[in-house]
Formats: structure tokens, C-alpha cells, sequence
């Protein structure tokens, strides 16, 4: 067996991307050639995997004859300790041309685009080739045509889910916006309803959090399809990541590329959301489009132009498909980051005095439109309806059952280590920059760290002190607190304020 190591769990965790620990005096590195960062093939009983290879010292932790694979190689191979694989080199990645040709301008089919996902799945293409094909493709550099080929291949590459024929409600915000934690709230208002809305939700790409990072801080978001399909039959609808499913699988690791060039493009953004819609089995979608000028879509032009694209792509992959266009100027409700976003989302569900109003609005505007688009909806009176389930309670019970059937519900918790950003002088918020407020959420270690985020304390329009705290920066650890601390400082403008008479 000289083609062969024992293999070893390494217990690292490298997300998605399948990585080998090999000694580089080891037989195989020797015979094969294999250096660091080699893609290496392994193989093992009736599965296989392509990981990427690093090199350990000779008087490192490895054994020479031992190979130790990262959390996710392992689960890939379905090894057990003192198992023996084989590795080899891997057969080249046949899209690599179609990569390039991306990169050089040209339009590729749907034919290309399912060689680079399954290229993807495979772990053929390295980070570097995904990351050239992601940023070939930012911008406009999609066309229409491409992005309906994108769209239908990142979904014939995974699971579909079926429901029966029965219609399924769906919606999704197109992000840029911190706060705007909808999500839950719509789930809640629909599924009272007695409609289905089965809602999968991705983390955080370029944001504080994402809606299965908020929605972990009170229940269980890692749930496989036979739990998805409990949750929904018992209570109309779920909020869960999506990660866990085989639906469009190929998205998650474009979305770890995105996640560390902190981008993402417009017709990849479409395919993204459209491509998984339609794996959930979702028939009716509708998609928040916050507008502003520190929101992802920063004009009404742009707003025309990416909501043509959505609704071209739902078209022609049959999804009935409405885009609500929503005020993007500034963040919604006081929280930002999972566990801040999260209580806001509670206060509202609990009618709170404090509950922040255009949390609410917005959730209910959302509501009001997904059940006007509905079979058998009547157009202006889906807002009488949510209305009168989060009033009475009934979308609150709705939403702590839907908690429960996924695991139990939790309450959100407070962060330890919490800073005070002071107003440098008196007047009127007059705006405030979305993406600094963010990157101060990001810095303080969100949506890593569930606790850790921005409260704010004020929004435009109000009337302000100096001294008087702007916002709070919540963070688990002392240096991630000095850390967004100190930017927040650089960037005091991020709330304006115009100056009224002293």
C-alpha cells in the first residue's frame, strides 16, 4: 500500500474547503511530487474527495506515515480513525477555460455554467479560480440570458424540494440595509395565517448578520430536510440556514468567496436568491429592495434595473415573482447584529412600548404584500390582516411554536463588554451612513460573535445633546470592543447631525 497514509481527524475547521495535513517527508509527498497548496485526491472505500494539501515540519504533531484531514474532508470520506486512503493527483478542472473566458469578457451557456458548479462541488477549482470567476462576473458583467443559465444550473445541482403542489410563500431582502430583520416577523404574520412559508435563510455574506444568524440566538437554525418538513407541516412555516439542505449547494461556496472579497454581483445575487427560492419549492416570492445611498442599491435606476432582472429570471424558472421597493437611507429598529437584532424582532412580536415602529411597519408592509400575492389574496387587504395577528397576539404564539417545533426557543443575551458613543455637539440627526454603522457591528465581532453588534440609541430626526449617547457598541471581548471602538471614533460623522442654535 505505498500509494496510502492512515488518516487522522486534524478537528480544524476550514468551512467548506477540504484540506489534507501531510508530512513533506512522508512517501507519497516524495513519490507523487505533492507540495504545499498541491490539490491532492483522496479516496476511500466508495468515496472521494479533492482537498488541498499543507505541509507539516518534520518534528510537527504528524506522524510520517499519518495524513490528519480538516473537519470537513473528514465528514466528506466518512472516515474512521486508522482508516487507510489512497491519494493521487486529481484529474484537472475541466471549467478552468470557462473561468478564463469569463475573466476575458465572454458569455458563457448553461452548459459552462454547470461545469464550474460542478467543478465547485467537486473541489476541483481552488479559491483563487473562484474568486476569479466571481469577480468576472461583478458588476453588470452578467447579461440576463446568462443569469436565467446561472440561476437553473446553481439549481439542478442540488435537491428540489416538493411540497405537494400546495402554493409556498417566500421572501427576501436583497441586504444593505442593518436591522432590517423582516424575516421573522413576516414568518410569523403568514404562517398564522394558515399559508406555508418555509423560509431558509443564509448568514451573513457582506452584513452584521444574516437572517439564520438572528434567528439562531432564539432556536435552532441547522435542520436537515426531514426536520424542515416536520416543522412545517405542525406549524406552517420555519426559519432556518439553508446551508444544512442540499438546495443550490454550489451557492455556499461562492457565498465564502464573497464573504472574504466582500462582494457580491448583481446577476449572482439574482441567481443566488432565485436558484434556492426555487429548490425550497417556493411558488410566490416576494423581494425587499431597500433604496439609498449607503444601502446595497443606492438609486432608483438601479433599483429599475436589478428589479427587471429579478423579475425576468423568476419568470423564465416559473416563479410568480413581486418586488417591494422600501426606504434604504438608514438602518431599521435599534439592533444590529444577531443577538440586538433578535430582541427587536421580539419587542415587536410582544407589542413592547420600546418596540422600535419602523421594524414594525416595514414587517407588516412585507406581510400585507406576500398575502395580497397569494392564491386567493385580495389586493389591499393582506395589511387589515397582519395587522390584526400581530395585535392580537396570534403571530407571537405563531412564531414561539415555530421556535419550539425547531428545538426550543431561547432568549437573546446581553454582551459583556458595552462602549458609548457620545454626540460631539447638539442639532438634529440629519442621516446616517449605513455602511459605517456596519462595519462598526463587524469590527465588534458580529455576526461571529452572536452578542456583539451597534444599539442605536437615536434615529434621523431626532433632536440630540452633546454628550448625549449616539450608540452603543456591544462586543464579547474587550478587544473587539477597543477595536470597532477606535474606527467608530475615525468615522464620528457616520450619524450627521446639523447643527441648531447652542
Amino acid at each position: 500500500m505505498s500509494d496510502t497514509l492512515i488518516l487522522v481527524p486534524a478537528g480544524i475547521d476550514t468551512y467548506r474547503q477540504p484540506v489534507v495535513y501531510m508530512r513533506e517527508d512522508c512517501h507519497i509527498c516524495r513519490a507523487e511530487g505533492f507540495a504545499s497548496q498541491t490539490r491532492v485526491r483522496i479516496d476511500l472505500r466508495d468515496r472521494w474527495v479533492i482537498a488541498t494539501l499543507n505541509v507539516v515540519a518534520h518534528d510537527g504533531w504528524l506522524a510520517v506515515d499519518n495524513a490528519a484531514l480538516s473537519i470537513s474532508a473528514w465528514s466528506a470520506l466518512g472516515a474512521r480513525p486508522g482508516d487507510r486512503a489512497r491519494f493521487s493527483h486529481p484529474e484537472p478542472a475541466g471549467s478552468a477555460s470557462k473561468v478564463r473566458a469569463k475573466a476575458y469578457g465572454e458569455r458563457l451557456n448553461e452548459r459552462d455554467f454547470a461545469s464550474i458548479i460542478r467543478d465547485t462541488l467537486e473541489n476541483r477549482l481552488t479559491d483563487l479560480d473562484l474568486a476569479a470567476f466571481i469577480t468576472a462576473c461583478a458588476g453588470n458583467r452578467l447579461d440576463g440570458t446568462e443569469t436565467v443559465a446561472l440561476t437553473r444550473s446553481m439549481q439542478a445541482a442540488g435537491e428540489t424540494l416538493d411540497w405537494g403542489g400546495r402554493s409556498v410563500l417566500d421572501k427576501h431582502c436583497v441586504g444593505g440595509l442593518p436591522g432590517n430583520r423582516t424575516t421573522p416577523l413576516v414568518v410569523a404574520i403568514v404562517a398564522a395565517t394558515g399559508q406555508l412559508i418555509p423560509k431558509t435563510s443564509s448568514r451573513a455574506i457582506t452584513s452584521p448578520a444574516g437572517t439564520a444568524d438572528t434567528m439562531e440566538v432564539m432556536a435552532p437554525v441547522t435542520l436537515d430536510e426531514r426536520a424542515l418538513r416536520r416543522v412545517v407541516e405542525a406549524e406552517g412555516g420555519c426559519v432556518i440556514w439553508g446551508g444544512a439542505l442540499n438546495l443550490s449547494p454550489a451557492d455556499d461556496h461562492f457565498i465564502r468567496i464573497e464573504r472574504s472579497l466582500d462582494f457580491d454581483s448583481t446577476g449572482q445575487l439574482v441567481a443566488s436568491v432565485l436558484s434556492k427560492k426555487a429548490a425550497a419549492g417556493s411558488t410566490h416570492v416576494l423581494i425587499d429592495m431597500p433604496i439609498g445611498v449607503t444601502a446595497k442599491v443606492r438609486s432608483a435606476e438601479a433599483a429599475a434595473a436589478l428589479s427587471a432582472l429579478f423579475l425576468r429570471v423568476g419568470e423564465a424558472i416559473g416563479l410568480r415573482l413581486a418586488v417591494h421597493l422600501s426606504d434604504g437611507t438608514a438602518p431599521v429598529g435599534r439592533g444590529i447584529g444577531p443577538a440586538l437584532e433578535a430582541a427587536d424582532v421580539l419587542a415587536v412580536l410582544r407589542r413592547r412600548a420600546e418596540a422600535p415602529l419602523d421594524l414594525r411597519a416595514r414587517a407588516l408592509d412585507l406581510a400585507a404584500h406576500l398575502l395580497d400575492l397569494a392564491p386567493g389574496g385580495v389586493p389591499g387587504e393582506g395589511r387589515a390582516r397582519a395587522e390584526a395577528l400581530l395585535d392580537s397576539g396570534a403571530a407571537e404564539a405563531k412564531f414561539l411554536a415555530i421556535c419550539e417545533a425547531q428545538g426550543g426557543f431561547a432568549e437573546p443575551k446581553l454582551a459583556p463588554h458595552r462602549i458609548e458613543l457620545p454626540a460631539r455637539c447638539q442639532g438634529i440627526i440629519s442621516a446616517i451612513d449605513n455602511r459605517v454603522i456596519a462595519r462598526v457591528a463587524k469590527l465588534a465581532g458580529a455576526p461571529r460573535q452572536k452578542v456583539a453588534g451597534v444599539l442605536l440609541r437615536v434615529q434621523v430626526g431626532d433632536r440630540v445633546s452633546k454628550g448625549q449617547p449616539l450608540y452603543e457598541i456591544h462586543a464579547a471581548t474587550p478587544g473587539e470592543a477597543a477595536w470597532a471602538h477606535r474606527y467608530a471614533e475615525q468615522h464620528a460623522d457616520a450619524l450627521s447631525i446639523a447643527q441648531g442654535p447652542r
